[in-house]
């Protein structure tokens, strides 16, 4: 049974706690052995006194020393330390509360934009005294994905904070049990198996029909939620060979947001559980090491994880009976990947450890449903908002695949446009926002300005780095960077500002951890898009169906960047997503309505 986090965060904290007082008390006692006349002139209210003195002084000698030796290190590496944010509070209590009001109602990474545009793009945000360094700078981050690989891993940190919902899985480990998760399942990301595109074509047909259908009702729709369903019954039945048919559940009405069944239909319920353990879990980030604190008694994730888990183990359960089936009937299983094998059937042949198999695929279901999702939603919300953009993306889809085709494989790479419009997608709107590593020795960074010092990075420190603001940064993609335009992944802009440093886009990572399933994302994105613009002509944003409590505020229009522009909230806990969706209406296309 795994040991409660508060427990072993007493652990760690109560022995730094106890040596204070220890030595307080150390010294009263050799005071009073050693010199009993001067320990009699101490009085007892001077002793409580110290006692009570010792705990805030042994932090701040704690602090001044820590400030002390970094420094000291920087010097003789001929570097500098990482501005640190000043706070008028201690502990950075001010910035914490900014950071947890921007988590709950704010523009989307807003307080650490405007620390970066007061300090530079690499600063320490230093909250309960522990060091926290946030870049945005390409280097930077190319050197913590690639160049410093090494120097860098998820850390104990984070794999604590996360492994209520991703256990040891791939993208919650270091090591060994990293390249072990990695070895599994990059076979089966194969090109052959990714553009294999009867799996998106049943799924998006289905997703489509139902928007057609619920769109003649005369009702606007939630376009998140749709492709969220698509998403997790492509990402189920891909992982799984079978799917949790949240399709089946029908799609939300406005301003009630029940499905049409019911609000208690299981996949409900499961992708309901999913999306509520991810935001507990991502809420841990604001409070550092400090986290168990927030969660006393129970972990918040528990309850949603024990609905995920109902949904996930049984198909573990039956998927590793059959293997010892097939073992006690004498039938060999190669362990090589086949053309039927699902992930789950690959895995199994690799190994009967049931939490290594539920920590894997949970890791991927999340990234296969949630970050195609989240391009697709957002995708079509910049259309809606660029009608000429939506006419030229459509006018490409018909002369290339006509108006019933589904795409091929080499339809969408043909198809330049909608890579670019993607690509645009990804750039203003990343899956993932932002990500985080922990140094495990001490690192360099490059300067920032030319003939600047290097930053001294110690060993042990947080590392968060942030695509969001890093794609937006009009010194690095000119000064429309806050505009929806895909022509720049076409025009001169793209040898101007891309082609000469590819850091700057980096929407599925890069080195030794890029995302797997990269190619599969842009496949069945590229093949919604396609499907969806086939059978609608027009896409326009539903204010009147958009929840009220979902819009974007009053004050933040005529805001500079992007923020001015939104009428819907962006959030994200590991992945980016819109707050209580996107409502829009569609009009269908003349001949797709006739199908």
């Amino acid at each position: 049974m795994a040991v409660p986090p508060i427990i072993s965060y007493a652990f760690r904290r109560v022995p730094r706690l106890l040596a204070p007082l220890a030595l307080v008390y150390a010294t009263q006692r050799i005071l009073q052995s050693q010199n009993p006349q001067l320990a009699s002139q101490v009085s007892t209210l001077t002793w409580v006194v110290a006692y009570i003195v010792s705990l805030p002084l042994a932090l701040t000698l704690s602090v001044f020393y820590g400030d002390w030796r970094d420094a000291k290190e920087a010097r003789k590496h001929g570097a500098v330390l990482a501005p640190q944010v000043y706070d008028k509070w201690p502990g950075g209590l001010t910035m914490l509360g900014d950071l947890i009001e921007n988590f709950k109602f704010g523009y989307l990474m807003e307080p650490v934009e405007t620390w970066a545009k007061q300090y530079g793009n690499i600063l320490n945000i230093r909250i309960f005294f522990a060091n926290s360094i946030f870049t945005s700078e390409p280097d930077h981050i190319k050197a913590i994905l690639a160049t410093q690989f090494d120097s860098f891993e998820k850390g104990p940190l984070f794999i604590q904070q996360m492994h209520s919902l991703l256990g040891s899985g791939v993208f919650n480990s270091d090591g060994d049990m990293w390249k072990f998760h990695r070895s599994m399942t990059r076979p089966f990301f194969s090109k052959d198996r990714i553009s294999h595109f009867e799996l998106f074509g049943r799924k998006a047909d289905s997703t489509i029909d139902q928007l057609k259908a619920r769109l003649r009702e005369g009702h606007a729709v939630d376009i998140q939620d749709a492709v969220s369903r698509f998403t997790l019954d492509s990402a189920t039945e891909f992982l799984f060979g079978q799917n949790v048919n949240s399709l089946s559940a029908g799609l939300p009405y406005p301003h009630t947001g029940e499905a049409h069944s019911s609000d208690t239909h299981p996949a409900n319920v499961f992708a309901r559980a999913f999306g509520k353990a991810q935001h507990e879990a991502a809420f841990r980030f604001r409070f550092g090491a400090e986290w168990p604190l927030t969660e006393p008694l129970r972990l918040r994730t528990q309850d949603s994880m024990d609905i995920v888990r109902s949904f996930i183990d049984p198909i573990l359960t039956e998927a590793l009976a059959k293997k010892r089936d097939a073992k006690r009937a004498g039938i060999l299983q190669d362990s090589e990947l086949v053309e039927d094998d699902t992930l789950l059937d690959y895995l199994v042949k690799h190994t009967d450890d049931e939490t290594v198999l539920r920590d894997e695929t949970l890791n991927i279901m999340i990234a296969g449903r949630d970050t195609t999702a989240t391009t697709l939603t957002f995708a079509v919300y910049l259309l809606a908002r660029h009608p000429k953009a939506l006419a030229r993306l459509r006018e490409e889809i018909l002369s290339h695949v006509g108006s019933s085709r589904p795409p091929t494989y080499e339809d969408l790479r043909e198809m330049k446009y909608l890579r670019a419009v993607v690509n645009e997608t990804l750039r203003l709107y990343p899956a993932v926002p932002f990500n985080a590593r922990t140094t495990r020795n001490a690192v360099l960074l490059s300067p920032t300005t030319p003939g600047g010092k290097p930053y001294y990075i110690p060993p042990g420190i947080g590392v968060q780095y942030s695509v969001w603001l890093m794609h937006r940064r009009t010194d690095l993609w000119g000064p429309d960077a806050a505009e929806f335009d895909p022509d720049r992944f076409l025009d001169e802009r793209l040898a101007k500002y891309l082609t000469p440093n590819p850091f700057i886009f980096l929407p599925f990572n890069a080195g030794p951890r890029i995302c797997l399933g990269q190619q599969f994302a842009y496949h069945e994105s590229s093949f919604f898009l396609v499907r969806l613009l086939q059978a609608f002509s027009d896409i326009q944003l539903a204010p009147d169906a958009q929840p009220a409590g979902s819009r974007a505020p009053p004050e933040w229009k005529g805001a500079p960047g992007t923020k001015g522009k939104e009428t819907i909230q962006p959030k994200s806990h590991l992945t980016l997503y819109a707050h209580e969706g996107i409502w829009v209406r569609m009009q269908e296309d003349s001949l797709a309505a006739q199908i």
